[in-house]
């Protein structure tokens, strides 16, 4: 599977061509979806349209821009011009109207990219697993009977199976990075602010958007594009003033890599673990300087609830609710509408600790290194895995939203398979704004290992 670098720079010389590109793109979707459930909208007939416009641009020598005919999806719950944003429920009117593009996608249709389709979310990605009432399970691309992971699971899968290079998702406690460590490909919370998001999520500061590629390199590539001021976003960061391609091969030589295998409070599957440690001993062997040591924070999951359950309360507070929307977002947001202002408050304060607590820990370490998840993709159609004395999500995703809370730059990238043949995710922590180191620890690794070349088998039907 080819790489955005490489379309780009094929669709430069003449080598290769943007309809070829988004032939092969959507030929995958044909070939591969029926079984996966990634997409809940595709265009072929627009997306080929863009792609003769790209191809023209590029023989003219005046490409609109870096990702001017990069077949793209987009995950359903970013606004999308001309098409619905459904969120995965039934209680929005697909009617609209659709007039308007999230700051990120018109960042993508300025610079040329084509827009395959949109792809699959939890119901208002409430959770880490990507299934819904109006869609169905997702499947993961190593075993479709195995999820995705969520909520960004349609993205990752596309990613993952060729069904377009690059994808946009969101990630509200790891929801970008869940996917990515379930289905052996990339992705990148960035700094909150970096991404603009409109309209504002119900889930407030904890929201983010962010890149899901096939490697880092494609990952610091679309974040170029899709970052940048908008208006409409009251906590929109400046435009950076330099590519997130600059010193991405700088190597991680000297930097202090602070390994944290379990946070102190977790247990990982064995085979997990095992990877992990691994991994860091390449960056170790690397030049980087490995200490193994716990940030020093108790679990902040009850916190992160709080804050989580209360915009699942203020989502379902716009409408009727019925047996129509998803059990488990009943179940919380009830428990979200009964905390009070002090709860949310008390939540916050703990959030604001953890803020400082990290920003201390990365005065004494470059980055933090964790397992991305302590477990491996389970069965679809299931919120949690089997033997889980939780119903909540959260239970088994203690790596991921500890720094949605801190706001600060995670990247996953795929650093190995258990035996049975199911991707391992490695997390990069950086602090706020710091997102091209992250993505510089990202590629040394990848740089020196091969599993995000390995492609899944999945056969057609």
């Amino acid at each position: 599977m080819r790489q955005a670098s490489e379309l780009v720079e094929g669709y430069r010389t003449g080598a290769l061509s943007p309809v070829e590109a988004t032939q092969e793109a959507l030929d995958a979707i044909e070939r591969y979806d029926e079984q996966v459930n990634a997409f809940v909208l595709v265009d072929a007939e627009g997306a080929l349209a863009a792609a003769k416009e790209s191809e023209a641009r590029w023989h003219a020598g005046v490409p609109l821009g870096p990702g001017d005919g990069v077949p793209t999806s987009i995950k359903d719950a970013l606004w999308t011009k001309g098409w619905p944003t459904l969120r995965g429920s039934t209680m929005i009117d697909p009617a609209g109207p659709w007039d308007e593009d999230a700051p990120s996608v018109a960042r993508l249709r300025e610079t040329g990219a084509v827009f395959l389709g949109k792809t699959t979310t939890p119901e208002y990605s409430w959770k880490g697993v990507t299934d819904s009432h109006t869609q169905g399970p997702t499947g993961n691309p190593w075993d479709p009977k195995k999820t995705s992971g969520g909520s960004s699971g349609g993205s990752a899968t596309a990613v993952g199976l060729g069904m377009g290079v690059w994808s946009l998702g969101t990630d509200g406690g790891g929801s970008v990075r869940i996917p990515a460590a379930f289905t052996g490909t990339v992705a990148l919370k960035p700094t909150y602010g970096l991404i603009p998001l409109f309209p504002p999520s119900a889930f407030g500061t904890l929201s983010h958007a962010g890149p899901m590629t096939r490697t880092v390199r494609d990952a610091a590539a679309l974040l170029d594009v899709v970052t940048g001021f908008d208006p409409r976003d009251w906590s929109a960061m400046p435009t950076p003033g330099r590519s997130f391609l600059d010193g991405l091969d700088d190597g991680v030589a000297g930097l202090r890599i602070g390994f944290s295998a379990d946070l102190g409070f977790v247990d990982n599957h064995p085979e997990v673990e095992a990877l992990v440690r691994t991994a860091v001993g390449v960056l170790e062997a690397l030049g980087a300087e490995v200490t193994e040591v716990d940030p020093g924070f108790a679990d902040p999951i009850d916190a992160f609830n709080v804050l989580w359950w209360s915009g699942a309360a203020k989502v379902l507070s716009a409408y009727t609710v019925d047996d129509r929307v998803d059990p488990g977002l009943r179940r919380v947001a009830e428990l979200g509408a009964a905390y009070s202002a002090s709860d949310f408050l008390d939540a916050s304060a703990v959030r604001m600790d953890l803020g400082t607590l990290m920003g201390r820990f990365h005065e004494r370490y470059d980055v933090l290194v964790t397992p991305t998840l302590p477990i491996t993709a389970f069965p679809i159609g299931q919120d949690v895995p089997d033997g889980s004395p939780s119903p909540d999500w959260t239970d088994w995703t203690p790596y991921t939203y500890p720094f949605n809370l801190t706001q600060q730059p995670a990247l996953s990238v795929p650093c190995g398979f258990t035996r049975d043949g199911l991707p391992v995710g490695l997390q990069v922590v950086a602090p706020r704004h710091a997102d091209a180191l992250t993505l510089r620890v990202g590629q040394a690794y990848q740089a020196a290992t091969d599993w995000h070349r390995r492609t899944p088998t999945l056969e057609a039907k």
